[in-house]
């Protein structure tokens, strides 16, 4: 925080300093993002968040060849986008949930009614982490996951995904993990059978988050010998980054 004209406290931005610690501070941003949505998208503390941005610190500074400074003002920048980044791919994932499962934004009884239906359907037994639902058969190949995954990571060329590609691949169980956790919160969303915002709060959603991480540590393990997870994650990245150079108009 700093004092203004007036005397009053004002928040520090980007502008307020320097043209070689505001580029450091743009990639660290970015890096910072990226490790939150896959090694800690719930940190435990501010302790967890502060050891983050100093590496994210670290990594930006080493990419530009620059010894700079860290100072605690930058670390607070770096730390507000903990919540951020995961309540943007929440606002992505809302409209691609609602969508991809046919819930209906209605005010007809029948909608308000089936609505919740559906709702309750697609968690029982975490349906939805699915790529058919109903039959409960292709887990974790979600057509769905797939999309949130290319929207918010791969949309075109210049996203976290494609300029950060190291901290992406392999894609990050834990990022997966994140993805369905997200899918759940908006899937909540529909409960009363209408749309509600929910926020994807840590205290809600930090335990649904190390419930599907764990269960696809599981699943993992039991597959072993075929691999069959990383499969899944490499065919994830590899339809994201085509969808990157080719369905943005971003031919190399």
């Amino acid at each position: 925080m700093i004092k203004g004209l007036n005397g009053a406290h004002q928040r520090l931005r980007a502008s307020d300093f320097d043209e070689v610690t505001k580029d450091v501070l743009t990639t660290a941003t970015s890096i910072y993002r990226c490790l939150v949505v896959t090694e800690t998208p719930f940190p435990e503390s501010l302790i967890v968040e502060t050891k983050l941005a100093k590496r994210a610190w670290r990594e930006a500074s080493d990419v530009a060849g620059l010894t700079v400074q860290l100072m605690p003002s930058l670390v607070k920048m770096m730390t507000r986008c903990t919540s951020r980044v995961c309540g943007e791919l929440k606002t992505k994932m809302r409209g691609l949930t609602a969508s991809f499962f046919g819930f209906r934004a209605s005010h007809s009884i029948a909608a308000i009614q089936a609505n919740p239906d559906l709702a309750e359907a697609l968690k029982e037994g975490a349906s939805f982490v699915f790529k058919d639902w109903e039959m409960k058969s292709g887990i974790y190949k979600s057509d769905l996951m797939q999309s949130g995954i290319n929207d918010m990571w791969f949309a075109n060329r210049i996203d976290e995904g494609i300029v950060y590609a190291s901290y992406f691949d392999p894609l990050p169980v834990k990022l997966i993990a994140l993805v369905l956790t997200v899918v759940k919160c908006c899937i909540d969303e529909w409960a009363t059978g209408v749309s509600e915002d929910i926020k994807f709060a840590a205290v809600s959603y930090s335990p649904v988050y190390l419930v599907h991480l764990e269960s696809l540590r599981q699943f993992e393990e039991q597959t072993a010998a075929y691999k069959l997870l990383g499969k899944i994650c490499d065919n994830l990245l590899d339809v994201a980054r085509l969808v990157s150079r080719y369905l943005h108009g971003s031919h190399p």
